[in-house]
């Protein structure tokens, strides 16, 4: 026999056209109401509802998910390329360098497993979900087209019991004549051939309409056992879903706060550092003279005779008379330097490093105690005369005295 294809013969394919073929002229009968339609009206709503949660319900959701993903990982791109802005703009010197480091890949250890977590627990459960649906949906095809099959088979078959007694009348009258001339011994064989060329339409017709019928049947069983299963089934995978991803994303969202937060607090003691850390000292005449040995080793005989001068350092006296009241000869020394040229005190707030031989060298921390300038006019804008309270406490003597920027430093 020739073959048409690989698998496929002549006749196979002769098979499938007639098959095609009669289904077609089967269909246009039943819409022209000349033949009947087998109707299941239940199997009809399993199919509809099928349909819905394929399509309607399945696929969109499914499309949807797709979408979210697609949206995680655009944020988790956007994400990381602010945190590398952020990391390139980041000097070395400011505060939470390493910790700013660290959270960054805290942030992008999190959105990957964000986005996985999704795919695995949601996304790939409704794969696997809708997997199902082709095949049903082949089975459904399939038991239609068998469906009119069925119904070709049983229109040919009613047709045939209806002319059956017709045929045989039609049959008798010429095979009478043909009898008639024919010889003896042919008498009466003419006639049982025709009838039985009848019988054998019949015959096949009953037997096309039987496996039409059981073929059918079996599919239509199978389908209306299962369908409504699977229409159940939905309920479950769009719990699933939900709570998975409702989950990931409170778990997501939770972890991605304490990480904000911690961006934020880098951040509040960034600006605190900012504010804290001074500019750069005022600048000062390249030509100063540096206080002479007279003006650094003055007795403080001298320093208690001008404290006979009235004049604003008497409300100093009455502060330091509050924090120490001299009950030996060092607090009275001390008392008489605090009266004499003691205008307040400064605390460092920032290291400085002394630049010229008259400047005072700072540490944070430092207390400082403000003097007056014995010539005014040898005070530069943003500089303050002083000594290191450290320094007096041990030393008691006014030698170490020095100028310093005032912006390094603030009142205590």
């Amino acid at each position: 026999m020739a073959e048409i294809g690989k698998g496929v013969s002549a006749g196979k394919l002769a098979i499938n056209v007639q098959k095609t073929l009669s289904r077609a002229q089967e269909k246009v009968l039943q819409k022209l109401g000349k033949a009947d339609e087998t109707r299941d009206a239940a199997f009809e709503e399993m199919v509809t509802n099928f349909n819905k949660q394929m399509v309607s319900n399945g696929t969109k959701l499914q499309k949807d998910l797709k979408a979210y993903l697609a949206a995680v990982k655009a944020m988790h791109d956007a994400s990381r390329r602010l945190h590398d802005c952020l990391a390139d703009m980041y000097e070395p010197d400011w505060f939470g360098k390493e910790e700013m480091d660290t959270l960054a890949e805290d942030t992008d250890t999190l959105w990957l497993d964000y986005h996985q977590n999704i795919t695995d627990k949601s996304l790939l459960s409704m794969d696997t979900y809708l997997s199902r649906f082709p095949e049903v949906k082949a089975r459904i095809a399939k038991r239609n087209r068998k469906m009119v099959d069925f119904d070709s088979a049983r229109h040919h078959f009613a047709s045939l019991q209806k002319g059956k007694k017709k045929d045989e009348v039609k049959i008798a009258k010429p095979a009478a004549l043909l009898e008639m001339a024919a010889p003896s011994w042919a008498q009466g064989l003419i006639s049982a051939h025709q009838v039985a060329q009848t019988n054998l339409s019949y015959n096949q017709a009953e037997e096309d309409l039987g496996r039409a019928q059981k073929i059918f049947e079996e599919l239509n069983v199978e389908l209306q056992d299962e369908l409504p299963g699977l229409w159940d089934s939905r309920v479950g995978i769009y719990v699933n879903s939900f709570q998975s991803l409702a989950s990931h994303q409170e778990k997501f969202h939770r972890e991605m706060s304490k990480l904000s937060q911690n961006l934020n607090d880098i951040m509040t003691k960034l600006e605190e550092q900012r504010q804290l850390k001074p500019g750069p000292p005022p600048g000062r005449p390249p030509h100063r003279p540096t206080p002479s040995p007279d003006q650094r080793e003055q007795p403080v005989g001298l320093l208690e005779d001008k404290a006979s001068t009235p004049d604003a350092n008497t409300d100093c006296l009455s502060t330091a008379q509050q924090v120490r009241s001299p009950t030996t000869s060092t607090d009275a020394a001390l008392g008489a330097f605090i009266v004499s040229v003691y205008l307040l005190q400064v605390m460092t707030v920032h290291d400085y490093t002394a630049t010229d031989g008259d400047e005072l060298e700072l540490k944070i921390g430092d207390v400082v105690l403000v003097l007056a300038f014995d010539n005014p006019e040898e005070q530069d804008d943003g500089w303050l005369l002083g000594l290191k309270e450290s320094h007096w406490l041990q030393k008691k003597d006014v030698s170490a005295k020095g100028v310093f920027p005032e912006n390094f430093t603030q009142k205590v």
